[in-house]
């Protein structure tokens, strides 16, 4: 097992590599300020720890399991030699840590279909925190964009995006490292998410323009073309033009149908429900909205908030169906607050205002 005689800066990085934490992670670990963390990485070999912290950093590294004493040493002779006291970026990932980089991301995709929103920023964090762009190679650069593109989604779905700490900024980094290392697929994919972004800032025919433009670009799948056309009609759908809004998500329905993909279905049919109630057909909406309840994933918090929001929407459409409307609207109210679905919230008070101000409700 690794020993430590004496503790400078240079031993506290590779113990805090190790242990895969964060340099806040890393503070809270020992109980110090952050900024004392970032001081002892500064100045490296420069720098020692107080001896009553010397004594926390021995307990840290002696209830370490095995494999992170491995890791330590392996970074320490490498943090040790000349050319690494000489070099002021931090080394680049090893092997291991490119497989237990890939493993969070994989985590993350399930911590966001959850909405646990915290757990995934900290694994994202992480990585992001740990390494810059610029002292990786093309795979370490690729899992860099994949993250990036992954705290874009995180960013999405908590309501945050424009702005320098945003969906949008996230998605335009990660673009730029996929350019840079000339992979048109997720280059495509990340002009979706922005059109996505678009769409949710409001800006209506900007975002179908694009999503027509992605529809047929052969850069990406098929489903994902098919989620494209059928943003296309959300987008007409929301500006109005409900009718071929229907029409046009009623072929990305038979896309999802013959790709065999139950999720985006049941979503296309809760889309084409509200053009249908915007339409002012809600017998039509009723029906669509109740397949999409049957099919639809309500594991995902976000998925049982976004139905019953529709629902919600669809039933208050009828002056005999308000008081369940706004029934459904809080159970979606309390849902989105739970897991901090802010853009859901906003949709759910738009959805509110909308009914308290129409003068004369549409029936059936």
């Amino acid at each position: 097992m690794a020993t430590v005689h004496h503790w400078t800066g240079l031993e506290t990085r590779a113990l805090r590599l190790a242990l895969r934490l964060s340099v806040r992670a890393f503070a809270e670990h020992l109980g110090v300020a952050v900024a004392t963390v970032s001081k002892w990485e500064s100045k490296r070999a420069g720098t020692a720890p107080r001896p009553d912290t010397q004594a926390m950093l021995d307990t840290a590294l002696g209830r370490a399991d095995v494999s992170v004493h491995v890791r330590f040493e392996t970074l320490l002779s490498e943090m040790a030699s000349p050319a690494r006291h000489l070099a002021q970026p931090a080394p680049g990932p090893r092997l291991w840590e490119y497989e237990s980089w890939a493993e969070d991301l994989e985590r993350v995709g399930v911590a966001l279909s959850r909405q646990k929103f915290a757990f995934a920023d900290s694994l994202l964090n992480r990585w992001l925190v740990r390494f810059q762009a610029r002292e990786l190679d093309d795979k370490g650069l690729y899992l860099f964009a994949r993250s990036t593109a992954l705290l874009g989604d995180l960013k999405r779905d908590q309501g945050c995006l424009l702005g320098p700490l945003s969906a949008q900024h996230s998605y335009a980094g990660a673009r730029a490292v996929f350019v840079q290392l000339g992979i048109p697929r997720r280059i495509a994919q990340l002009d979706l998410s922005l059109a996505v972004v678009t769409e949710m800032s409001g800006k209506l025919e900007i975002a179908a323009r694009h999503y027509e433009t992605l529809a047929v670009d052969d850069r990406l799948s098929r489903r994902d073309r098919a989620r494209a056309r059928l943003w296309v009609g959300t987008a007409l759908s929301k500006n109005g033009r409900h009718d071929y809004a229907t029409r046009v998500m009623r072929a990305a329905i038979r896309d999802f149908e013959d790709l065999t993909e139950p999720d985006d279905w049941s979503v296309a049919h809760q889309k084409v429900a509200l053009a249908r109630r915007g339409a002012g057909d809600l017998d039509q909406a009723l029906h669509f909205i109740d397949v999409a309840r049957g099919s639809g994933n309500t594991d995902s918090p976000m998925e049982r908030v976004r139905l019953d929001t529709a629902h919600g929407h669809i039933l208050l459409s009828d002056t005999a169906t308000r008081d369940d409307g706004l029934r459904v609207l809080d159970q979606a109210t309390h849902t989105a607050a739970r897991y901090g679905l802010v853009h859901q919230l906003r949709s759910i008070e738009g959805v509110r205002a909308m009914s308290e101000g129409l003068a004369g409700p549409l029936r059936r």
